[in-house]
């Protein structure tokens, strides 16, 4: 395999003057009282650091305006919060920092020119289609992730979409990490948006008498309910980091020229309807009859919502629940295609922290049990009434795949 190369951006003496959400704005709306957030911290003094909430609560002046941007460190840090409105703990701060530093440089191999060939290149698999097999580009994101997740000191047990089964890391780590590294590969010599997913959940200290192989997949296999933190990176035009920690869904953009990602869209809200349908119609007459239906009435505009539906398909999981967040509507897949563990239930998460539906036609994402690591399911994800009116048609799952692989 060839070499990689990962580029590294060089940091100016003063950052750019984007439209970007201040710490002052976001504290301002926060029940804690305002704080101020570091702006300028370089990514070795945060390494270095103890503690990274104490970091992030010094400031540096950039301006006379005292508007500066919040990265996503500092957010988490300070004013990120988490479920039931607590602030996120320092060992959740730490891993988010690891975590996003695996994906800049994930986000910088997907954008070389040098590595771009990868893509196209497959491996050997004992598992899967070849449609889905992995790419050298999907094992390197791999390898990138998992070497960021040792060096955080912070997680006992890592599944991926890559491996067979979970890998130990550290008995005393408090969290368990699910992750899909680089989603939509194949697209990679079309440029088409790619991704990496990722869920968080506490270790279960219930489990740490067993055998190790049997503790790694127990805590794998939790139900998506108990998801403490969940996420995306989309690796597009720009390079958005999506996350919740449990009280709202948060994105932040990578800025090329400093290297942080600074916070571009606070507090997501789905609209609780949208007026875009995203599926392969390709496979029209190989779907349910409730799903063809369903398809029929909202682009005839003949559904709950009188305004015709418009068909927005990238065929990139990442970049199509994106798009459906900002703008509403309905992301699927009918099929039993998306696995519920690396894919299915931190999707669900960030969509229903957002304020919308996440389904497998029948049933609430977040409250299925799996059973098995690579376990797959059919996927709705969206906005409430647009989710809700798909489910009430009954026979939305597509149960047979004639004429292509899964």
């Amino acid at each position: 395999m060839q070499s990689l190369t990962i580029t590294r951006y060089p940091t100016p003496i003063s950052p750019p003057r984007l439209d970007l959400y201040s710490l002052r704005q976001i504290a301002a709306s926060a029940l804690s009282p305002p704080t101020t957030c570091n702006n300028r911290r370089g990514m070795e003094s945060r390494r270095e650091s103890a503690s990274f909430k104490s970091l992030a609560t010094r400031r540096t002046s950039i301006g006379d305006d005292d508007g500066g941007y919040c990265t996503l460190v500092d957010f988490a840090g300070n004013v990120g919060g988490g479920k039931e409105g607590n602030n996120v703990g320092d060992d959740l701060v730490v891993l988010l920092y690891h975590l996003q530093h695996a994906c800049k440089r994930i986000a910088s191999l997907v954008a070389s020119p040098f590595n771009s060939s990868l893509g196209k290149l497959s491996v050997n698999s004992s598992s899967g289609s070849d449609r889905d097999a992995p790419k050298p580009l999907d094992i390197v994101s791999n390898d990138i992730i998992l070497s960021s997740l040792r060096n955080s000191g912070k997680v006992a047990v890592m599944a991926s979409e890559e491996d067979d089964s979970p890998t130990w890391i550290k008995d005393d780590g408090p969290y368990v990490v699910v992750v899909d590294p680089l989603d939509g590969s194949r697209n990679i010599d079309a440029s088409i948006p790619t991704g990496t997913i990722f869920g968080i959940y506490n270790r279960l200290v219930e489990l740490d008498h067993l055998p190790v192989e049997e503790k790694a997949e127990l805590n794998s296999l939790q139900r998506g309910n108990r998801l403490v933190a969940s996420g995306y990176v989309l690796y597009s035009s720009a390079t958005i980091l999506c996350v919740s920690h449990g009280s709202g869904t948060h994105a932040f953009t990578l800025d090329h020229s400093t290297g942080e990602f600074v916070l571009t869209h606070q507090n997501i809200k789905i609209p609780s309807r949208g007026q875009i349908y995203s599926v392969n119609d390709a496979r029209y007459f190989d779907w349910p009859e409730g799903l063809r239906k369903y398809i029929d009435i909202v682009r005839q505009g003949k559904g709950q919502n009188p305004k015709k539906y418009s068909a927005r398909y990238i065929c990139s999981l990442v970049a199509d629940l994106h798009r459906t967040l900002l703008y509403g509507g309905v992301a699927m897949n009918p099929r039993d295609h998306l696995r519920i563990v690396y894919e299915g239930n931190p999707l669900a998460f960030l969509v229903e922290q957002a304020g919308g539906k996440a389904s497998d036609g029948k049933r609430e994402i977040l409250s299925i049990q799996p059973v098995k690591l690579h376990q797959r399911l059919p996927l709705f994800l969206g906005s409430v009434e647009d989710v809700t009116e798909l489910e009430s048609y009954g026979d939305v799952q597509q149960t047979v795949n004639p004429g292509y692989e899964v």
